[in-house]
């Protein structure tokens, strides 16, 4: 991972980079950021434990934060995924997403990542209005991390600070397909054209 992100820094200089290792690899997204100038991590399990296709994922905040310290990367941005996919929240179904949003607020994540049901399912959009009503209070980035199409992007613009977009640059929108330069390239020039006029 550290040589795939250090190629990708060489050839990407100023864009913002970032680094996610599966499964719940945060101290270890968290090294290879630190050595190759990568930004942010995309974290799992930040607040609340929940049972993923993994198994038992236990929340990290504290361990994550620590260790961010004690290597000297507390410029690398962490981005924590809330009720993450492909997950059972039924030990913590009495705690809402707003509540579980607040939570990483208050361990000092530096931003919130919502996603659909598994890989591709789009974000339900009456979680993604739920947390943007509550701006004000939440004062984090929020980030759509699954399920983003060219038929539906329009329904996040305004109310997410960025977007997270693989399935649907994969042949055929399916995440384990080949990347598709078509589909990448026909996304783009819709959302320039369309969306940001």
């Amino acid at each position: 991972m550290t040589a795939a992100a250090l190629e990708v820094r060489r050839i990407l200089k100023k864009t913002p980079l970032g680094v996610q290792i599966l499964a719940c690899g945060g101290k270890e997204a968290l090294a290879v950021a630190k050595a190759t100038g990568c930004d942010f991590i995309r974290n799992e399990g930040y607040v609340f434990s929940h049972i993923g296709d993994e198994g038992f994922i236990n929340s990290n905040a504290g361990e994550l934060l620590r260790y961010r310290k004690t290597i000297d990367a507390e410029d690398v941005l962490v981005f924590s995924d809330i009720k993450k996919k492909h997950s059972s929240h039924t030990i913590t179904s009495d705690v809402s997403l707003l509540d579980t949003a607040f939570a990483a607020q208050f361990f000092k994540a530096d931003g919130i990542i919502l996603t659909g049901k598994s890989t591709g399912d789009s974000t339900d959009l009456d979680e993604v209005k739920e947390i943007y009503l509550n701006k004000e209070k939440l004062k984090l980035p929020v980030i759509i991390g699954s399920g983003v199409t060219k038929q539906n992007v329009n329904e996040y613009i305004g109310l997410a600070d960025a977007l997270i977009i693989g399935s649907y640059f994969k042949h055929d929108g399916h995440w384990a397909s080949d990347l598709s330069k078509q589909r990448v390239h026909d996304f783009m020039e819709y959302f320039e054209s369309a969306l940001l006029k």
